[in-house]
């Protein structure tokens, strides 16, 4: 009698959970998001407590750090603002408006496009900055205390690539809408 080996059974795999209405486990990838939510929300906070420093909205505030980030001795356009913060150029111009009328801003129009507005810093609002650059340094030094140059730039890498992924992200769900 000849006897045959049948190959073995499959092995049946473990039920996965369960999901409900189609709900998937993103696990840490949620927790990233959420943790940049809470990053985003402490960063508010702070613009806030800075931005009460100079009697001036938290809006204003990153106004003028953005206008102190960009400028490089010309002025910075309405456009470079707003794009830098992510605000349509409208509320940009009412702000910084008002910024000029509080003496916390220079304001004045292109030699090269008179339809465009260059801003700078005031006297002012640069020394008002000055005077608070120590304590501004202290914080950053502390926030990214563990980060050598080069870890640095490989989080500042991955972030770019996040902007830019959820960019195009936000893009397809309002195309989607």
């Amino acid at each position: 009698m000849v006897t045959t080996l049948s190959p073995p059974a499959p092995r049946e795999e473990p039920a996965a959970a369960p999901q409900a209405c189609g709900h998937r486990d993103f696990g840490l990838s949620y927790q990233v998001i959420w943790d940049f939510v809470s990053i985003s929300n402490n960063l508010e906070d702070m613009r806030r407590a800075w931005a009460k420093l100079f009697g001036i909205s938290g809006s204003q505030w990153l106004i003028l750090m953005a206008i102190a980030d960009l400028d490089q001795g010309k002025g910075v356009s309405v456009g470079d603002v707003s794009q830098k913060i992510h605000a349509v150029s409208t509320f940009v111009t009412t702000q910084t408006k008002i910024l000029e009328r509080m003496g916390l801003l220079n304001r004045v129009p292109s030699t090269e496009d008179a339809r465009v507005v260059l801003m700078s810093l005031s006297e002012d609002a640069r020394c008002k900055i000055d005077h608070l650059s120590p304590r501004w340094e202290a914080l950053h030094e502390y926030i990214f205390r563990d980060f050598d140059a080069e870890a640095l730039a490989d989080v500042k890498a991955k972030l770019e690539m996040l902007k830019h992924r959820t960019k195009l992200a936000m893009q397809r769900v309002v195309e989607q809408t």
